[in-house]
């Protein structure tokens, strides 16, 4: 190599860019909530190692980062963990009413965690048994599900103030906001509702029943059409976001429990984590027929897709695992130790850690 390579190479060796992706600036993450050991789990999406594991907190369940990358939400929960409720002749879950007399209601909230430091910040209080959450594309404000009391509340993050409390209905799991941000989507599970409300006026627009406890939404990317799983019935609806009515519902394979769900850039593909099933799911969005379907860990809960759209990850709870999948192939390429429950699942681009002050 020449004098004036070597003097190149050098440069962009140690240009800003070069030095700043050696420490992470860009770094696409796997973050995984794990509900019985008080944590999330970070891994590096592109070589499945793990980066960190953060305590948060009790019963982390969903999570959602901020859109720069630089924060993430946690839902947390003192309420003790139960198992699945048994189901009455009709798929509805027959409610226990007997009362969280052990909760721990001071544990509930929603947690903080710095990404770029990888270190929990703080906990602000968001209302009873938080279950999961959405933050709007700007991170100002949160809408938090809050299971035990059917309310769904609006958060201001600087603050930490509730501004407002919407009641919807009984046992509100999964919240969604649509691509144009005008509404948000909160699934109710005891009767099989899903709960519209204008994101503007805090106001429930509509109400949707599908039944057989539907517990996430997924959007196409132009936001015209939602698609939401019923659990006990091993059914997928798919609902026009405008008018809200269901289009069309679609039927699983025998033995489905459909539960996280997520749609591919192009939106060509819904993915389905079919829970007890042990299975994730592609299905063609066009034609509603599944295409695909590859064995994960045992009960896959939350999915996720890479920023590409070539990689899902489904966290599998009870073996304690995450599944890696190839979206194209619907292949299982890796399955990756997370910790106590996986439950939640997303993927974020962190930006790089703040580097220290040089010494003088």
């Amino acid at each position: 190599m020449n004098t004036r390579l070597r003097l190149a190479v050098l440069v962009a060796l140690c240009s800003p860019l070069a030095l700043a992706a050696d420490r992470g600036a860009g770094q696409e993450v796997v973050v995984v909530t794990n509900e019985r050991s008080g944590d999330v789990t970070v891994l590096d999406a592109a070589t499945l190692k793990v980066v960190a594991t953060v305590p948060v907190g009790k019963r982390p369940r969903g999570l959602m980062a901020s859109g720069d990358g630089k924060t993430l939400f946690v839902a947390l929960s003192g309420s003790p963990i139960k198992g699945p409720p048994k189901l009455d002749a009709a798929g509805r879950p027959i409610l226990d009413e007997d009362k969280d007399d052990d909760a721990d209601k001071a544990a509930d909230g929603i947690g903080i965690v710095d990404l770029q430091a990888l270190k929990f910040q703080r906990k602000l209080s968001t209302g009873s048994d938080p279950e999961a959450l959405a933050v709007t594309r700007d991170g100002r404000t949160l809408y938090v599900t809050n299971e035990d009391v059917a309310t769904l509340s609006v958060v201001d993050v600087a603050s930490g103030e509730v501004r407002h409390i919407v009641p919807v209905r009984p046992e509100p799991e999964g919240v969604t906001i649509s691509p144009d941000g005008r509404h948000v989507w909160a699934t109710c599970e005891t009767n099989g509702e899903v709960v519209v409300v204008d994101a503007a006026t805090a106001k429930p627009v509509a109400e949707i029943r599908v039944g057989g406890r539907p517990r996430t939404v997924a959007f196409l990317p132009d936001g015209s059409a939602a698609f939401v799983p019923s659990e006990t019935t091993g059914q997928v609806h798919e609902v026009d976001a405008v008018t809200f009515k269901v289009r069309r519902t679609i039927k699983l394979p025998a033995g489905a429990r459909p539960m996280g769900t997520a749609v591919s850039p192009d939106g060509a593909r819904l993915f389905v984590g079919t829970g007890r099933g042990g299975t994730v799911l592609a299905i063609d969005t066009k034609s509603a027929e599944v295409v695909g379907q590859v064995k994960a860990g045992t009960r896959p809960w939350g999915v996720a897709l890479s920023a590409d759209g070539r990689r899902l990850f489904a966290a599998n709870g009870p073996s304690n695992d995450v599944s890696v999948i190839d979206a194209a192939t619907m292949k299982e390429i890796a399955r990756v130790p997370a910790g106590q429950s996986p439950w939640g699942v997303t993927l974020v681009t962190r930006p790089a850690p703040v580097a220290a002050p040089a010494q003088k």
